[in-house]
Order: C-alpha cells, then structure tokens, then sequence
C-alpha cells in the first residue's frame, strides 16, 4: 500500500491537528515496554506533512500491543514475557532509518559487516506500514540482523526474495488486488468499465496491472482518467470536473477508483452535487474510509464496494480502547499525545477496528514461531530466549496455525495467502451514512470470489445494474465483434445456423436446417405429391375416372365387336389404343408419391411408350381412310405401306429405342431443390439433361403430326367413313398442349410437372372422348338398319351425289346421274372398305 494512500491524504477525522510537524526527536520512539524477548514496531501515527496524527496509524498500533498484552496475559507462552519498542517513521524514509537505528541499537553495539552472531534486544520488527518505507528499510544492511513483518506494505517488489529475503508481511502482494478486481466485475457481467487513477507511481503501477487482468476476463475500460496526486495541484479541481463530465457521459454503469482517500471525497463531492448514480469499486486505499462513508448525500450515489486486506475479530480491543490507557511498567507516550487532543473523538467511531486484524495476526505469527524456538509446553518454555533473529526468520516461513477457522501461513514469496474481503458499502438510512459489511472474499490459491451474502442494489429498479459495451444479443443472433474487444453489434444467425443462451451461431446438425434469426433447428418439410395432398387428389380423380371410361369402352367393345361401328374403329386396334391410354394414366400414377430414381425413370419411359402406342394406332386408322378414299391408279401404289401391325409395332419400338437410349446416356434421376431461404426440400424428377425428353416427345409429336397431314387430307371422304375430323382434333389437342408445355419445361419452374401431369390427361382425355366416345353413341343409339354394311354404302353414294350436284352445278340431270352410276361402279375402293374394313 502507498504511503500518501494512508497518511497523506486522510480526512479530518482521522488526521488530527497537533500544532507540531514531525521533526526527529526521542519522542518518536515514545512507547516500550519491557519482556524478555523485544518486538520492535515502526509506526506512522505522524506525518511529515505539519500537524497530523493518524489515528489509523495509532489503532493499528494499539492493536500490536493489545495482542502482545493478551498473549502475556495467557499461557500461550508459559514464563515468557513479551516486551515491545515502538518508533514512528513520521511516514518518511530518512526518520525511519534513525527510527530502525534506535530500536536496534538501543542497549547494544553496530554490528560490524555481515555479522550473522550479532544479537540484539529487538529481535524482530513489526512494519513499515507502508511500501515506500519497508522498501528503504528491507533494503540497507538491517536486514541481517532485524527481521521485519509488515501489516499492509503490499508493493510486489518486497516478494523478490533475492533482493528481501527477510521480509515477511501479512497482505499478500498488490499483484493480486486488480485481479481480485477483475473477478469482482467479471462476476457481475460488467466488461464495460470506467477508471480513474491517480498520476503517481503506485497509480500507474495499478493501472497496467489492471489493465492485464481485465484483458484476462474480457472486460475492457470505457475510459481512463487520471487525477494528480498532489492535493495542492493548481489544476485538480479543473481535472475533477472533467473527470465527473466524463463519468456522466459515459455509457459504463462501473467506475473503479483507485486513488487516496482525499481524491475520492472531492471527487465525490461533485458527484454527490449532480446527482450521478453509479456503481463505484474501491482500491483498499480507501475501502474502509469511515471519512467518506459519513459523506452527506452519501446514499445517493449507488452502490460501492471495496477490497480491503482480510478482516476479522479482535478480541477485547473494542473494549481496550474505550478504555484506553497505559499499562503499568509501560510507557506510552502515542497515548499521552492522543489524550490531549481537543478534538480525539472517539476512537471505535472514527476507525473501523477490524481494519487492525493483520497486525494482530503479524503478533500471532511471532508467537507461534516463538512457541517452536523456545520449545514450550503446556507450563513452561525451556529454550534459550536470548538467539539471533535468523532463527526466528526460519521459523516464521515455517508457521501454520488457525485462528476464526482460517489457516494462516507464508508462502515461498514472504505473503500470506488469504487474499481479500469483499467490503459492501450498506446504507444505513437511519444515519444516512454507510456501514461496512463483508460480503465476500478473494482467495489466492484458487483465484476465485466468492460471494457470502445477497447485494442489495441501490438504483431505480433495485436490480443488478448491467454495463456493457452493447446490449446483450438475444436467442437467434451472434456477437460481431467490434474494434474493441467487449463491442459488438448483434447480427441474425444466417441460414443453416442457430444460437439459443450461446453468443455465436452454431452449425444445425444431422440434416436438419434454420432460417435467418432462429433459435433451433429442424428438419426440412419434403415436398412432392402426398398421396392425401391436393394435386395427388386433382390427378387421382382424372386418372380413375380415365381408367373407368376405359373399362366402359372394352366392354362396349366386346360387346359390338362385330358390329360395323367396331369395325370402322378398327378392330382390335381399338384396344391397342387402350393399352397405349392405360400405360399413359399409369404413369401419372407414379407421379405421386416420394419420387426415386426408378421411379423417375419409370414415369417417363411409360407415357412415352404407352402414348407412341396410340398414336401409332391412330396412323395406321388414318392412313387406312387416306388411302380407301384415293383414286384407282394412286390407291395401288400406297396400298403397300398399309401394313397395320408393322406400323404399329415399328412405331413403338423405334420410341422403346429412343428411351432406352435416353436411359443409358442422359438418364432420368431424382432431384431435390433445396433453397437455404426456406424450410422446403421440393423432391422432384430431373430429366437428365433434357435431350432424351425432347427426343421422346419430338417423336410422338411427330407421329401426330403425320396423323393430322393424312387426317386433313382425307378430310373430304364420305361421312360415315369419315373419322378424320377427330383424328384432326385430337391431334391438334396434343401439339397445341405439348407446344405450350415445352417454353414451361425449358424455364424449369416449379410447377411443370403439374402441368406435364395435365398435359398428359388432357392429351389421354382427347383420345377418349374423339375416338371412343362418339362410337358410343353409333353403337348405342343409332338404330341397327342405319349400321350395317348396306346403310354405310348408300349414305356413301348419297354423299356423293350430293357433292357432285353441288360441285357440277348447270350441268344436266343425265350427267349428274351417269357420274353417279359410274363412281359406285368404278368406286372398288369404297366397296373394299365397306366389305373388308366393315
């Protein structure tokens, strides 16, 4: 700990006027008492800044002699009686050189150089207080001889054992205080805060270490502003204003404050005067200052919480000092000085006691190490009491004992390693002051904090406040990291990535998949046509009742099979037309369904073949009344291409060609379009590359088309032989819907193997209902004498009078008739179709 932490700047109450500065005299090394081992004590109860007395300084001292008297009182040390010499350093190095120099040389001769046998009275030195002090004191050529145990001296240089291998104290080093700090705010979530530190060296020394340990934990500093040090710097209230204008406008809820005790109340001042809430943590500098916690206004500044070295019972010292005087033997002048002060207050209000418990474990050290060397029992203490301080040295490193259920011990460094108590500033609302309670601790070892009671926080809303960079990202987003390390912006979680109570987006795993900002995970819907979905049942519907007008058909088939109306529709043709529909509604049937690769292969391989079937029958029935109706001398020359089973049969194996091709080199497969924007996989069939389709269809398209040239021109044939007309229709059907279907195919929406689907059943329902529906009505409702062969001939001639009255018309009535009479005689073709095909 700093020297001006504790003297220098120490309020009114603890900094009492004695009209006198601190120049050396014999008064200074004004309290002993005698015993048979001497414990030296350096004190700071003056300063050498004119007229103060420390009162924590002069508590801290009755502490070591309270202790001493009650271990004299008990029979911890049975016939030993401990005696102390007490000096004050007047908090400057030089004084406590000559204070050393007294207590050391009392009664006894300089050693001369390295003399380890050299024993003096004083055989070890509780202090310096503070670490500019024991440092200038470890460091001269006392420390051969006196041993020194410091209370609160804490700078980490007095670990170096090389250069103080005969320091000890009971704090362990500042080292520890900012990560103690550190894990305080880490504890609470606070990464986002502010410092003020002072511009002297054990300021600075504070601030990087702070720094370090905070970079340890994430937590960065919103700000660092610096106070000067000196009281009396002719631009310190300038720097309190704007340091205050910084911690007002900043964003950080945490201000952490490691300045002197007078610092820290000026600056409070201003703080308490604009009203600014925050929650302010305190070096130990300052953490127990009583002067500040009875600031007015006080309670309005939120909560405070400090480290101080750990804390804990004095038995009896209450009581001591109320009853505070001179025990007989003993001289005292500190309390001589003390009683006559005007203004002394009274010492258990104006110091908290617990604050001495170090010095009375630093008592407690010696005597246990005591109790080794002097090899004492239950009644008596039968060693040598008059050795050399090395030995009481070597037994202190080696101490362990237990006191209020702590275990207390040096380490190899020279510390104890009980760390530090958690000090909650409490309001006390009947006085409007604060009262020190200690909340929770900081061990060492396992550098860990932990907290013993609830914190009650003092703000608005009565929760714990937050301060942080930026606000906390929600479920279903990540940190972006900023330029500095405890920012970010929180941005979504992109598709394929979650985040639940995690800061950073995680992969979705065992297929399952998210969308933008979503918190978990799932698996995708798959789409394709359910059985029970709506296309499934828009095409089941068409595709059952298809087959049902089939199954009508073939029994109407079989049942005028013989008739001259079947017979005109080609016979056994017919069904082969049938077959080929079938095959084409049950490729639709493989459209529903989870699609796979036979499945996909299966579908289009079976319309294509079962429609190449139809249409081929078609051409032959087209060709068939093409060529019945063609004069004599160009009848006989096509008549050899009429082979009705070769047509039909080359027609469908050359497509069963074209589509084992298509399946060998550029083969249907299942394909899945998987957008990352949605939570759909669509299933669906892929063509290959689309060459072997456009073969297939190209093919039937051009049977069809071959069946409308023959169709159209045979257009003009007798009436009752004239199926032309629904060859033309039906046809048209099928290219107008295949044309219309093929720009939707190449633009791969999403939608075209519905619309392959419909061009399939409109296709299919064309052939139906132009080829086989109005046979229906000829076998079903035309009276039998108007379908036999003999009928079908006279409608014939009929027909053709009548075209050749309206083809030859002023031509005589014996021409129209002898034409007549000529084309039934001469007409063999119409009568081969009236005989053969009828």
């Amino acid at each position: 700990m700093s020297l001006w932490m504790y003297v220098v700047a120490l309020g009114p109450v603890l900094l009492v006027s004695l009209g006198t500065c601190c120049d050396y005299d014999v008064d200074k090394c004004g309290a002993w008492a005698d015993g048979h081992i001497q414990i030296g004590i350096l004190s700071s109860c003056y300063s050498k800044v004119e007229s103060l007395f420390c009162l924590v300084s002069f508590v801290r001292m009755l502490a070591v002699i309270h202790t001493i008297e009650t271990i004299n009182n008990s029979s911890f040390l049975p016939g030993v009686h401990l005696g102390y010499y007490i000096c004050d350093t007047c908090s400057d190095g030089s004084k406590a050189i000559q204070s050393t120099e007294h207590m050391l040389f009392e009664n006894s001769m300089a050693p001369g150089a390295c003399n380890l046998n050299w024993n003096p009275r004083v055989k070890v030195i509780i202090g310096a207080r503070y670490s500019e002090i024991s440092l200038i004191v470890t460091d001269g050529n006392f420390f051969i001889s006196s041993k020194q145990i410091s209370t609160s001296a804490s700078a980490e240089t007095l670990s170096d054992r090389l250069r103080y291998p005969a320091f000890l104290r009971t704090v362990p080093s500042d080292i520890h205080q900012t990560k103690a700090l550190a894990k305080l705010m880490a504890h609470y979530g606070w990464d986002w805060v502010g410092m003020v530190h002072g511009d002297d060296d054990y300021g600075q020394s504070a601030l990087h270490s702070f720094l370090t340990d905070v970079l340890n934990e994430n937590i960065c500093t919103a700000f660092k502003e610096t106070l000067p040090h000196y009281l009396d710097d002719q631009n310190i209230n300038i720097r309190i204003q704007e340091v205050a204008n910084t911690i007002q406008t900043s964003n950080a809820k945490v201000v952490l404050l490691i300045l002197k005790e007078e610092l820290v109340k000026k600056l409070f001042t201003e703080i308490i005067h604009r009203n600014i809430s925050r929650t302010w943590i305190a070096s130990d500098s300052w953490s127990m200052s009583k002067d500040i916690a009875k600031m007015e206004g006080i309670n309005k500044i939120g909560n405070i919480f400090g480290y101080s070295f750990i804390t804990g019972p004095i038995p009896g010292f209450k009581e001591y000092l109320q009853k505070l005087s001179t025990p007989p033997g003993a001289t005292n002048k500190f309390i001589q000085k003390y009683q006559q002060m005007d203004n002394k207050g009274n010492l258990t209000e104006a110091v908290d006691i617990s604050i001495a418990y170090g010095d009375r474990l630093a008592v407690l050290s010696i005597a246990y190490a005591l109790k080794k060397i002097l090899d004492c029992n239950q009644t008596v203490c039968s060693g040598e009491k008059d050795f050399q301080p090395w030995k009481l040295l070597k037994e202190l490193k080696n101490i362990n004992f237990t006191v209020d259920n702590q275990t207390f011990y040096f380490n190899t460094s020279g510390n104890f390693v009980n760390g530090y108590d958690l000090i909650n500033w409490v309001q006390n609302l009947s006085s409007g002051q604060r009262d020190f309670v200690v909340a929770g601790n900081y061990n060492l070892e396992n550098k860990q904090f932990t907290l013993k009671e609830a914190i009650k926080w003092y703000n608005s809303n009565s929760m714990k406040p937050v301060s942080l960079c930026s606000e906390v990202c929600f479920p279903g987003t990540a940190k972006q990291l900023s330029k500095t390390q405890c920012c970010h912006n929180c941005t979504k979680c992109l598709e394929g990535t979650y985040s639940n109570d995690t800061s950073d987006c995680l992969p979705c795993e065992n297929g399952t998949w998210s969308l933008i900002g979503w918190t978990y995970c799932k698996p995708k819907t798959e789409l394709y046509w359910e059985w029970n979905g709506k296309h499934a049942i828009v095409v089941l519907t068409f595709v059952l009742a298809g087959f049902l007008l089939l199954f009508v058909n073939l029994i109407i088939y079989f049942l005028y099979r013989k008739s001259p109306v079947m017979k005109q529709a080609g016979g056994y043709i017919m069904l082969l037309i049938m077959l080929g529909l079938a095959l084409s509604f049950g490729s639709l049937l493989l459209f529903i369904g989870k699609p796979n690769l036979h499945i996909c292969r299966a579908r289009q391989v079976l319309y294509g073949l079962g429609f190449s079937l139809t249409v081929s029958c078609i051409l032959v029935k087209a060709l068939r009344t093409y060529v019945a109706f063609l004069p004599r001398h160009r009848q006989h020359s096509m008549k050899k291409f009429y082979k009705p089973p070769v047509i039909i049969t080359f027609g469908t194996l050359i497509q069963a060609h074209i589509c084992i091709f298509w399946l060998i080199f550029d083969s249907p497969a299942m394909d899945t379009t998987d957008f990352p924007s949605a939570m759909e996989i669509n299933f669906q069939c892929k063509e290959g590359s689309g060459i072997g389709f456009a073969f297939m269809l190209c093919y039937i398209a051009m049977l069809a088309l071959i069946c409308f040239v023959l169709a159209f021109r045979g257009r003009k044939v007798p009436h009752r032989f004239n199926e032309t007309g629904h060859i033309i229709l039906s046809m048209l059907i099928y290219l107008f819907v295949w044309v219309c279907f093929t720009p939707i195919y190449v633009a791969k929406i999403p939608e075209r193997y519905s619309i392959q689907a419909a061009a399939i059943l409109v296709s299919s329902y064309g052939i139906i209902f132009f080829h086989f529906v109005p046979k229906w009505y000829m076998a079903l409702c035309k009276k039998k004498d108007e379908v036999t062969t003999e009928a079908y001939i006279a409608q014939a001639c009929s027909t053709r009078s009548n075209l050749i009255h309206s083809m030859n018309k002023g031509r005589t009535v014996n021409t129209v008739r002898e034409e007549e009479q000529e084309y039934v005689q001469n007409s063999p073709s119409l009568v081969h179709y009236c005989t053969y095909y009828l």
